[in-house]
Formats: structure tokens, sequence, C-alpha cells
């Protein structure tokens, strides 16, 4: 499945290797991001569901860079459950052009106001949920998402819109009365 980011929630982890004598130590490290909200002052992340997108070193992922992550296409595993949590592997970056399948989408109520997540008709059948954390009315939610699906926030419906020139870019758009 080829997955294109949009946005990265606001929580990251990393993993290395336990060898420190291992010089590839660094370079076969694991990046997790996940969704988070501000909590008096401190960024935690106040899980609702769950869950994580996972990069390796080794996938073309660059963890000093990523706001260059964006707009780029990845093969990705199929999405799962493992341990109760929902997950999301990155395999490897694609070359530019390619056309995704899904979206990988970060929301927050900046963009589409609080999301009943949970409720009847919150979202289009075909979009996953991979995370969300919520505290009072702060939220973000993770989803991965195929073109023209759409959710629902309490400004109103946001379908996710690819661009006609650039398909592997997408937005969330405010669509007109349903």
């Amino acid at each position: 499945m080829l997955v294109a980011i949009t946005g990265f929630g606001r929580v990251w982890r990393h993993r290395f290797g336990r060898n420190v004598d291992d010089p590839r130590r660094f370079a076969r490290g694991a990046y997790f991001n996940t969704t988070g909200v501000v909590v008096e002052g401190h960024l935690r992340q106040r899980p609702r569901i769950c869950g994580y997108a996972r990069f390796d070193a080794v996938s073309g992922f660059n963890p000093n860079y990523p706001s260059r992550m964006i707009n780029r296409v990845f093969e990705c595993a199929e999405p799962s459950v493992w341990m109760g949590y929902n997950k999301l592997l990155f395999k490897r970056m694609m070359t530019v052009g390619e056309c995704p399948d899904r979206f990988f989408v970060v929301v927050r109520p900046e963009l589409t106001g609080t999301l009943a997540v949970g409720t009847a008709d919150w979202r289009s059948a075909d979009t996953w949920l991979l995370s969300f954390s919520e505290c009072g009315q702060q939220q973000e939610v993770m989803l991965l998402m195929p073109a023209h699906s759409w959710i629902k926030g309490e400004l109103g419906r946001f379908v996710l819109e690819p661009s006609g020139q650039r398909p592997w870019m997408g937005r969330l758009v405010l669509s007109r009365a349903e």
C-alpha cells in the first residue's frame, strides 16, 4: 500500500539498538509518531485510541528533518493491531511522483472543530483511525484516508482532496452543504 504523508502527530519517540558498541546503532533506529495534546504547558499523549506510525531509519525517513517527509509517498505494510495498539509501518520512501492509495492525515480542532470520535457518521467507512488523544477541548486524531473520504467536525464536513497536478499532495477541504 502506498501512503502519502500530509502531517505528523505531536509526539515522537525513538528506539535504538542496545549494543552501544555497534557503529550502525543509530542508522538502524526506529521512530514512532503518535498523537498528543498540551496539558498544563506540557505535551502529553492522553490516548483514547492508542496507535502509532513507525518509521525505520533504513526506510528513507530522516528524523532530523521530518518536515521533508511531508507530501512524500511511502510503501507501507497494511495497518494492523498489535498488543492493543493500532500500527502502521512505513517501509520505504518511494521516488517522487508516485500516486498514493491513502493519505496519512493528522487533524486538530483548529481546522475542523471538535470531532465527535466514536459517534455514528463522524468519518467515512473507508477511513481508518490510527490514534486519538484528547483532553478537555483539545484533540489530535491520526487517520489513514483514501482520496475523497471525509470526516465531520463541529465546523462541517471535510473531504480529503488530492491535488490535480500532484496527486501525492492532499488536504482536507470544507465541503459545501450536504
